[in-house]
């Protein structure tokens, strides 16, 4: 009886095992087709800048609006970026199975990308408030819709670590849904700050050049 029962135990450990080990799987494969699909929006819509940057329709050109803020996004860059790092600390936080520290790092980076996304609001209510709205020309459509694309997956990301860090305090490191969503973000947040340096150098620096 005893042993029938230790065999059962086995099946039941192994079936367990395959199944967290299918949903990793399934988990990881759909994360990585989303980044995919992602990379591919962002290209569509850079090519789609790329093309529309000078059909200003006589209003303003790039030149003329990203000249008086470069500054301005530069601070917003270094901002991001320096989130980038903190989440590089929470990494290794979660490698050294260290919670309280986890929660910092990951606090930190909240409040770094919250000031991001502040900055990149008031930028455009400057530009809608001056006058250059979307609608002005094909040149400030495809601008809007590239830099606040990105602002929207930024905000994701925030609302996606905001749950995180309840998660952590709450299941702790044990678990390995959180750290698997966890090491998901990380590569989701890292992924955002390349498209946003991209963005800098082409939207930005190259607009400001006469």
């Amino acid at each position: 009886m005893t042993t029938t029962t230790n065999v059962n135990d086995a099946h039941h450990h192994d079936d367990h095992h395959d199944h967290d080990a299918v949903v990793n799987a399934n988990a990881s494969l759909g994360f990585w087709i989303y980044i995919m699909t992602d990379l591919i929006l962002f290209c569509t819509l850079f090519i789609g800048f790329q093309v529309l940057r000078e059909h200003s329709a006589g209003g303003a050109t790039e030149y003329e609006i990203f000249k008086d803020t470069l500054g301005f996004v530069f601070v917003e860059t270094i901002v991001l970026l320096a989130s980038s790092f903190t989440f590089g600390m929470a990494h290794f936080a979660q490698a050294q199975k260290n919670v309280a520290k986890l929660q910092f790092w990951l606090i930190a980076t909240f409040v770094l990308g919250a000031i991001f996304i502040g900055m990149e609001v008031y930028e455009f209510s400057h530009l809608i408030h001056a006058g250059h709205t979307p609608q002005s020309s094909a040149f400030l459509t495809s601008y809007f819709s590239l830099v606040g694309t990105h602002g929207l997956h930024v905000t994701s990301g925030l609302i996606w670590l905001a749950v995180l860090i309840v998660q952590v305090g709450k299941f702790g490191l044990d678990n390995p849904a959180v750290n698997r969503r966890l090491m998901m973000l990380s590569i989701f947040w890292h992924f955002l700050d390349i498209v946003w340096v991209c963005v800098y150098t082409e939207v930005y620096l190259l607009g400001a050049i006469q």
